[in-house]
């Protein structure tokens, strides 16, 4: 994704990130339709200075300064509506913040474990989370109960978990 066309590359960020990103501004602006609003502003702002964007940086945390500043001239327009005081909106948006760089983390952690699976149950992760098979139609496709599928899913969730875990306990040390 590195190469190609600045315009293609800046639609897969946006869009892969914009969940992300509303939930960040809804924390602070409760009514939908003002936080689409903000997030259409940022889009803007970010398509313009797009060309500024180091992409060995996390896309979502340059994104997030970016609603940050919408997110505060925003609430200075509608101040007398807003339903948070500036000041507790920027503690909530710090809170967000540590809380979206903590999730980058373990995202990282998570790719990282999903690599030392075994192919048996990448493939079993992949069904259910990727291609969204349900349990009974990944039982019928490894040709297991679904009692089995619901354990090995269980078990590999645990894996995973304590892999992340273990992992981010090394970066902290």
């Amino acid at each position: 994704m590195e190469r190609g066309d600045p315009h293609e590359r800046f639609t897969q960020l946006l869009i892969e990130y914009e969940p992300q990103l509303l939930r960040y501004v809804l924390v602070v602006v409760p009514h939908r339709a003002d936080a689409r609003d903000i997030l259409q502003e940022c889009a803007v702002a970010l398509w313009r200075r797009f060309s500024d964007y180091d992409s060995s940086r996390p896309f979502v945390s340059w994104a997030m300064g970016f609603v940050r500043i919408e997110v505060r001239r925003f609430l200075r327009k509608r101040q007398r509506r807003a339903q948070l005081t500036s000041r507790a909106a920027e503690l909530l948006l710090r809170d967000n913040q540590a809380l979206t760089t903590d999730l980058d983390e373990r995202e990282h952690h998570l790719k990282f474990c999903l690599e030392t699976l075994s192919g048996d149950h990448r493939k079993l992760l992949d069904g259910y989370y990727y291609n969204e098979l349900s349990v009974g139609e990944l039982s019928e496709r490894d040709g297991r109960s679904r009692e089995a599928v619901y354990k090995m899913l269980q078990r590999i969730r645990r894996a995973l978990l304590q892999c992340i875990e273990t992992n981010m306990r090394g970066v902290e040390a």
